[in-house]
């Protein structure tokens, strides 16, 4: 009995330890990092979108992290350059993932910019890559005989798509691609480096 509250403490101090120089010590060290010339604030629309992207679960199976060369060959993936601290400055919370069933996405909208490719994805993957795992999202959207003065018909191809019917984005479904094509950070960022308390900006092409 005598030695519970000795372990009690050491296991409280270690908490605390891990604590201070695992989460607070790195957001001291972060909060003050102004956002790139490149980037901009997201839409409400975007918001919108980006709370469908978290609601959907879409970050279980993609990061927003392209790593550096020497840990992974996101580079040569097409993915975009290795992700700075300034890139996430208006993510709250952050989504950067831990799994990649999926490719990272924190570029995606440099890669596939086209609203008309994103809409027929989120509907039916298989309708654009015949192989993909992702789950179709035919709930964003809604069939009908023929489309109304705002509706935004998605080009979803016939085979895929009820008899006779045209595929229209729920709003949910045009918030989720507006935020997608929002996540662009190929614009030229400086590396920062973290160590000894300190910044040391080193410029990124």
């Amino acid at each position: 009995m005598n030695r519970v509250l000795p372990l009690i403490i050491v296991a409280l101090a270690i908490l605390a330890f891990a604590t201070l120089f695992l989460v607070a010590g790195p957001a001291m060290q972060i909060r003050s990092i102004d956002a790139p010339d490149g980037l901009a604030p997201y839409t409400q629309a975007q918001l919108n979108g980006r709370a469908e992207y978290i609601s959907q679960g879409c970050v279980y199976c993609h990061s927003q992290q392209p790593r550096s060369p020497e840990q992974a060959p996101d580079v040569l993936r097409g993915w975009g350059r290795p992700s700075t601290p300034a890139d996430y400055v208006y993510d709250e919370p952050h989504l950067l993932g831990t799994m990649r069933t999926g490719p990272d996405l924190l570029n995606v909208g440099a890669r596939l910019p086209s609203q008309g490719w994103q809409l027929t994805h989120l509907y039916q993957p298989r309708a654009i890559v015949p192989q993909s795992i992702m789950p179709a999202f035919p709930y964003l959207f809604e069939a009908k005989d023929q489309a109304e003065d705002d509706d935004v018909v998605v080009p979803v191809p016939a085979r895929y798509r009820p008899e006779g019917k045209i595929i229209v984005a729920k709003q949910q479904a045009l918030d989720l691609v507006d935020y997608l094509l929002s996540l662009d950070r190929t614009y030229p960022a400086e590396r920062v480096d973290l160590r000894d308390n300190g910044f040391v900006a080193k410029e990124d092409s």
